[in-house]
C-alpha cells in the first residue's frame, strides 16, 4: 500500500512538472537539491579522482592534461581509446576528430557545456582551441551521463566537452597569475597569460589571452614507390593567431551564473598534398571567430533550472591565387556565419530515486557568401528532450526521446530543403554488480542534418538530401578499485564492445558531367568496435609517484553501400583496424617526467582497400622533463619537451608528411 501510494504521489508530481514547466518554481527556501554529476566533476577537477559513469567516458584534466606535450585540444584527444584524428600537418594543419568511425559530423563539440557550430560544413577544427587555458578535456560515447542538460547535448552520436579553467581562490587569496612563454622548433613562439581576480565573496573574473606564431617549416622524406629517398621542407605552414578570453563567475546560495567572451583570429597557409614531386602550395586563409555566451543554474527544493544564451559570429576568407601558384584555380571567397542560441533546461525529482527533466532549444543559423548565385540560407533548429533517471536498487536505468525540427529557407535561387521533423531514443543501463564492478549498455539513434554546403554549395549542394542516421548499440564494464599500504594504489579499467550502423551517408559523386560532382545519400556503414582503457596510479619507495595509462581500439568499419560493388564489405578510408596509446607519468620532490606513445595501425586512403591505397602504420613518442622551484609568492616551472623522439616518418592523411623530431621549452610562472 505504501509503494502504491509513492508511485501515485510520484506520478501526480510528474503531470504537474509537466503541465507547469519552466513555471514551476518551488520555494527557494527548502534545501537546494545539487545535481550529482556536478558534485562528481568538481571531485575530478579538485582531487582527480575519477568518475564512475553510466555511458562511457574518458577524462584528461588537470596537471595530467597539462603534461602531456600536446600543443592542441586535438593533440590531447589522440589519446582516447575509439577515436581517429585527421591531422593536415604540422603546428597549424586542419585537425578534426572522429568518434568510432561515424563521422566528423556526428561529433559535438562543447565549450563550457555550449556547443561550437559550424553550421556551413559541420566540422570544428580542434587544432585552434589551446591547452594552455584547459582544465578538463571528456569524450562521451552517446550523450553526456546526465539527464539534466540542454537539448542540444542529446543531439549527438559522440561529445567532446571542452572545459576551462573556474577561478578558485582561498581565504586569503584574492588573485592568481599564471604567465607562460613557449618556444621551439619551426620557429614557434607561444606566449600566454592568465589571470584571475576574486571581486567580491561571490563574483570573480578570469581573463586570458595568448598569441600564437609559427613558420610550420621542416624537414620531411618524401616516399617514391615503396622507399623514401627525397628529403624536403614543408613550406606555407605558416601560423599567426590570437586567442582573447574573458569571464565572469557568479556563485548563489543554491546556484550559481558565469558568462564568457571569446575571440579568436588566425592568419595560416595551407601547404596542401605532396604530390608528383610538387612539395608547396601556396593557398592562404584568414579566420574570425567571436562568441557571447551565458549560463544560468538554480536549484530550488526537488526542482531545478538551467538557462543558457549564446551568439557567435565567424569569418572566413580564402584565397588560392594563381599568380603565387600556378597549379592553382583563382578562388578568392568570404564567409560570413551567424548563431543564436537559446536553451532552457529543468529538472524535477518526484523521489529520491526518480528524476524526470525537460529542455527545449532554438539555435538559428545563417550564412552569407559572396559566391556566385549563392542563395543565402537561413536555418531555424528547435529541439526537446524529455528524460527520466531511475535507480533501483544496484541498477540506474535512463531513458530520453529526442524531438528535432528543422526549417530552412533562402533569400534567392532555388527552393529550400524540406523541413525535417524527427523523433530519436536513446536508453541506458548500468548495474553496479559490486563495489568494484559495473556493467553497462546503451543504445542510442540520432541523426545528423546535412550542413549547409551539403544542400546549398554552388553547383555540387543538392537540397533533397535525406539526414544521415546513426544507431550505436554498446556492452560494457569498469572496473575500480584503491588499495592501501602497497606500492600499487589504485587501479581502474574500463572495456566496451560496440555496434553501430550509418545510413543514408552523404557523399559527393559525379553526375553525368565527370567535372561536376553533387551530393547523394548513398552510403551505409557498419561498425564493429572494442575500446579498452585502463589506469594505475604507483607510490614507490623514495618518494617516486607514478601514473600510467594503456588504450587500445580495435574496429571493423565495412562499407556495405552496394553488393555490386568490388568495394563492397571494405574497410571505409582512415580506419585502421588496431591503434591505441599509453603513458607514463612520473613525480618525484620537484621533478616531473612524462613519457607518451601512441600507435596507429595499417589503413587505406580510399574504398578501395587496393595496394595503391595501403597507408602505412605509424607510431610517436614524446618524453618531457620538468622543474618546479618556488619563487617569492609563487611557483617557476621548466619544461623541455622532445616530440616525435625517434624521428618517424608517418602521414596522419596520406600525402600530409608530419613533423620529425622537434623541441620545445617552457617556462611558467604563476602564483
Amino acid at each position: 500500500m505504501c509503494r502504491q501510494t509513492t508511485m501515485k504521489r510520484a506520478a501526480g508530481r510528474l503531470c504537474v512538472f509537466l503541465v507547469t514547466g519552466t513555471w514551476l518554481l518551488p520555494s527557494a527556501r527548502a534545501q537546494s537539491r545539487l545535481d550529482s554529476l556536478q558534485r562528481l566533476d568538481e571531485v575530478v577537477i579538485e582531487a582527480q579522482t575519477p568518475v564512475k559513469e553510466v555511458i562511457p567516458a574518458q577524462r584528461l584534466a588537470g596537471d595530467g592534461l597539462q603534461r602531456l606535450g600536446a600543443h592542441s585540444v586535438a593533440d590531447a584527444i589522440r589519446y582516447f581509446s575509439g577515436v581517429q584524428i585527421k591531422d593536415y600537418g604540422g603546428v597549424g594543419g586542419l585537425k578534426t576528430v572522429n568518434i568510432r568511425s561515424m563521422g566528423t559530423n556526428h561529433v559535438g563539440v562543447f565549450y563550457d557545456g555550449i556547443e561550437l557550430g559550424n553550421a556551413q560544413n559541420g566540422v570544428v577544427d580542434l587544432g585552434r582551441f589551446s591547452l594552455d587555458n584547459m582544465e578538463a578535456v571528456t569524450l562521451y560515447n552517446g550523450q553526456k551521463s546526465a539527464i539534466f542538460q540542454p537539448a542540444k547535448d542529446f543531439s549527438s552520436a559522440g561529445s567532446i566537452y571542452l572545459q576551462t579553467r573556474t577561478p578558485f581562490f582561498r581565504d586569503d587569496e584574492r588573485q592568481h597569475l599564471k604567465a607562460t612563454l613557449k618556444g621551439g622548433s619551426f620557429g614557434t613562439i607561444n606566449p600566454a597569460l592568465v589571470w584571475d581576480r576574486k571581486l567580491s565573496d561571490r563574483l570573480s573574473t578570469s581573463l586570458s589571452g595568448e598569441y600564437l606564431y609559427t613558420t610550420g617549416r621542416y624537414r620531411f622524406t618524401y616516399r617514391v614507390a615503396d622507399s623514401y629517398d627525397t628529403t624536403a621542407v614543408r613550406r606555407n605552414g605558416d601560423v599567426q593567431a590570437v586567442r582573447l578570453e574573458g569571464g565572469l563567475f557568479g556563485s548563489l546560495p543554491r546556484g550559481y551564473w558565469r558568462t564568457k567572451a571569446y575571440f579568436y583570429r588566425s592568419e595560416r597557409g595551407y601547404p596542401g598534398a605532396v604530390v608528383k614531386n610538387k612539395f608547396s602550395h601556396e593557398d592562404r586563409q584568414w579566420d574570425m571567430n567571436a562568441f557571447a555566451q551565458g549560463t544560468y543554474k538554480q536549484d530550488f527544493a526537488r526542482y531545478s533550472l538551467l538557462l543558457n544564451a549564446k551568439y557567435a559570429y565567424d569569418y572566413l576568407h580564402y584565397l588560392a591565387d594563381p599568380n603565387r601558384d600556378a597549379a592553382l584555380m583563382y578562388v578568392n571567397n568570404h564567409y560570413h556565419q551567424r548563431e543564436l542560441y537559446l536553451s532552457a533546461a529543468q529538472r524535477y525529482a518526484l523521489t529520491d530515486r526518480w528524476d524526470v527533466s525537460l529542455s527545449a532549444d532554438y539555435q538559428m543559423n545563417a550564412l552569407n557568401a559572396d559566391l556566385v548565385d549563392f542563395v543565402y540560407p537561413r536555418r531555424h533548429t528547435g529541439l526537446v528532450a524529455a528524460a527520466t533517471s531511475l535507480r533501483v536498487g544496484r541498477v540506474d536505468l535512463q531513458a530520453s526521446v529526442l524531438g528535432t525540427f528543422v526549417t530552412e529557407r533562402v533569400k534567392s535561387g532555388s527552393a529550400s530543403a524540406e523541413d525535417r521533423h524527427e523523433w530519436t531514443p536513446t536508453a541506458v543501463l548500468a548495474w553496479r554488480l559490486t563495489d568494484e564492478w559495473t556493467a553497462r549498455a546503451f543504445y542510442k539513434r540520432i541523426f545528423r542534418m546535412p550542413t549547409l554546403n551539403d544542400l546549398y554549395y554552388t553547383f555540387i549542394g543538392n537540397v533533397s538530401l535525406n539526414p544521415e542516421f546513426t544507431s550505436q548499440y554498446n556492452v560494457g564494464a569498469t572496473y575500480a578499485r584503491t588499495f592501501s599500504g602497497r606500492w600499487l594504489r589504485r587501479v581502474e579499467a574500463q572495456a566496451d564492445v560496440y555496434y553501430n550502423e550509418v545510413e543514408d551517408k552523404i557523399v559527393a559523386m559525379p553526375t553525368s558531367n565527370f567535372f561536376r560532382w553533387t551530393m547523394v545519400n548513398l552510403g551505409k556503414v557498419e561498425i564493429r568496435g572494442i575500446d579498452v582503457a585502463a589506469q594505475a596510479d604507483w607510490l614507490l619507495p623514495g618518494g617516486v609517484s607514478l601514473t600510467s595509462r594503456l588504450n587500445y581500439t580495435f574496429q571493423r568499419a565495412q562499407d556495405f553501400t552496394d553488393p555490386d560493388d568490388s568495394y563492397y564489405g571494405g574497410q571505409i578510408p582512415y580506419i585502421p583496424r588496431n591503434s591505441g596509446s599509453a603513458t607514463l607519468q612520473a613525480n618525484w620532490r620537484r621533478w616531473e617526467a612524462n613519457y607518451s606513445f601512441i600507435y596507429t595501425g595499417e589503413r587505406y586512403s580510399s574504398r578501395a582497400n587496393i595496394p595503391a591505397n595501403y597507408v602505412l602504420p605509424w607510431y610517436t613518442s614524446d618524453f618531457s622533463v620538468a622543474r618546479n622551484i618556488p619563487l617569492h609568492r609563487g611557483t617557476l616551472k621548466c619544461t623541455l619537451e622532445v616530440n616525435n623522439l625517434f624521428n618517424q616518418q608517418y602521414e596522419v592523411v596520406m600525402s600530409y608528411p608530419m613533423p620529425g623530431t622537434n623541441v620545445k621549452a617552457i617556462v611558467q610562472y604563476a602564483f
